[in-house]
């Protein structure tokens, strides 16, 4: 399982992340060292989500950490059901039971098609699936490419959704990952 986590995780990233860029002109207005490399993001670009089921109860956190060329995204959930679920932040900071539907949509300011197998796509709210074996516990790290935690703090805020089944990648607008299971606020 690890290893399909670290190729759907490679998957959602694109190669110029994964290669040394040597001699691309920096972005204007972007600093960047004498090296040319960009510096490190400035300590506290961070957010967290504490994610509850319809009941209420606890299922875990999820935090967000800003990287060079995306966000760091970790999470410890429980009380989940076994199998494979998407995980996907949300366009609206808010989580209301049972349904959760009023976290919207998934965040996407590009406008683009979801998922990462769509050649229109992909959300930056798109995430791997999560694969949660039979205790409903499970830990993961993915790298969310071209997301901004800044950007997640856009005038209504936004939320971490888990589904009820998995994301297929390319469905638009939800991957036909079914209903929304948990939800939690994304905070600074």
């Amino acid at each position: 399982m690890m290893i399909r986590s670290l190729l759907i995780a490679a998957a959602l990233t694109t190669t110029p992340a994964l290669a040394q860029d040597a001699g691309t002109p920096a972005t204007p207005g972007t600093a960047t060292t004498d090296a040319g490399v960009k510096p490190a993001p400035k300590p506290g670009e961070m957010a967290k989500a504490a994610l509850k089921d319809s009941q209420g109860k606890d299922v875990g956190t999820v935090t967000f950490e800003q990287a060079p060329t995306g966000v760091l995204v970790k999470g410890t959930l429980m009380n989940l059901p076994a199998g494979e679920h998407a995980i996907h932040i949300h366009e609206t900071g808010k989580c209301e039971a049972p349904d959760f539907k009023t976290a919207g949509g998934h965040f996407n300011p590009t406008k683009k098609k979801h998922g990462v197998l769509s050649p229109k796509g992909k959300h930056d709210g798109d995430l791997p699936n999560l694969h949660v074996p039979a205790d409903g516990k499970v830990q993961f790290d993915f790298f969310a490419h071209g997301l901004k935690v800044k950007s997640m703090f856009d005038k209504d805020g936004s939320a971490v959704v888990v589904h009820a089944t998995k994301d297929d990648y390319h469905t638009d607008p939800a991957g036909d990952a079914g209903g929304r299971i948990a939800c939690g606020l994304a905070e600074k």
